[in-house]
């Protein structure tokens, strides 16, 4: 039986260990800020910032999908409302440290002052993704789990990955002074 778990696994990239240790990632994501209260800011900011690394590094090792001549067509399963659900849920927990000034953003060279931007709005887009590729796994067909992988790897690689390294980079200074004035 070993055996044959083990040959699924290697021919098929959807049930390899990358790709199903990233969909549990994806999960505790979606589940984190899906329930995220202004009660509980601190421990939000505490748990994001030590799983966001591990959904950077999970994505980063999913598979290469090649596309195939029957490429299912990705639905979004998040839904505007539900993103901007979360979206709000995330800004008002964070409340002003929502904010902060980002370097790698397309209109900086263009700018002569610093651009602005949001934690809960790339914490939203990460999830648009990896709440969607969920939901698709939830449904079992493994042409549309196919085209969701290849779909949410090419996002990572060409859109929410840096969001979520600008948002880590943001919660870990929001984190870290939070301590340190603690400690004061």
């Amino acid at each position: 039986m070993n055996k044959i778990s083990n040959d699924i696994s290697a021919d098929n990239p959807l049930y390899n260990p990358q790709t199903i240790d990233f969909v549990r990632t994806a999960l505790a994501y979606c589940s984190l800020v899906e329930s995220v209260t202004t009660d509980d800011a601190a421990a939000f900011v505490d748990k994001t910032t030590k799983l966001l690394p591990m959904l950077y590094l999970k994505a980063a090792l999913l598979p290469s999908i090649d596309s195939e001549e029957d490429e299912e067509y990705v639905e979004l399963c998040i839904t505007e409302d539900m993103y901007e659900a979360v979206r709000t849920r995330i800004a008002e927990a964070l409340g002003e440290s929502d904010a902060y000034l980002e370097t790698f953003h397309p209109d900086m060279p263009l700018s002569d002052t610093p651009v602005a931007v949001f934690i809960s709005e790339d914490l939203a887009d990460v999830y648009q993704d990896a709440g969607t590729l969920c939901a698709l796994f939830r449904e079992g067909n493994e042409a549309v789990m196919r085209s969701a992988v290849a779909l949410c790897k090419d996002n990572f690689e060409q859109y929410w990955g840096q969001k979520l390294l600008n948002s880590l980079r943001a919660l870990h200074a929001l984190r870290y002074a939070t301590d340190e004035a603690e400690t004061e």
